[in-house]
């Protein structure tokens, strides 16, 4: 049973910084991709940043490029994204997916979700 939860969400003020983890369990073949979308109230969910977990190579949404960053970290299957310079824009319900490799079926898993809200 493949797990993926994120966390560190909250409430910061205007150009205030936040840092957001994920962790993925369950695979015993690990995963291929992992990354974050967010949605918005009202709004369609988009893309945020992804990264290949083999190559450490990042892709990120032009919107927010240069304020955030995705990196993985030290222990397997774990993911970051830091926010920083954050605005009410920015204020949506963050997902963090895990992607099985192509060897392993090329499943995606989501986790719930964890709120941003940027206001002051």
């Amino acid at each position: 049973q493949v797990h993926v939860l994120e966390s560190g969400g909250g409430l910061v003020q205007p150009g205030g910084s936040l840092r957001l983890s994920c962790v993925a369990s369950g695979s015993a073949f690990g995963f291929a991709n992992m990354g974050w979308y967010r949605q918005a109230p009202g709004k369609q969910r988009e893309s945020v940043a992804s990264i290949t977990m083999s190559s450490g190579a990042t892709n990120i949404t032009d919107s927010v490029k240069g304020r955030f960053a995705i990196s993985r970290g030290n222990a397997e299957n774990t993911v970051y994204l830091q926010m920083d310079s954050l605005t009410p824009e920015d204020t949506a319900v963050y997902y963090c997916f895990a992607k099985a490799s192509k060897y392993f079926g090329g499943v995606d898993y989501w986790g719930k979700g964890t709120l941003v809200t940027v206001s002051s």
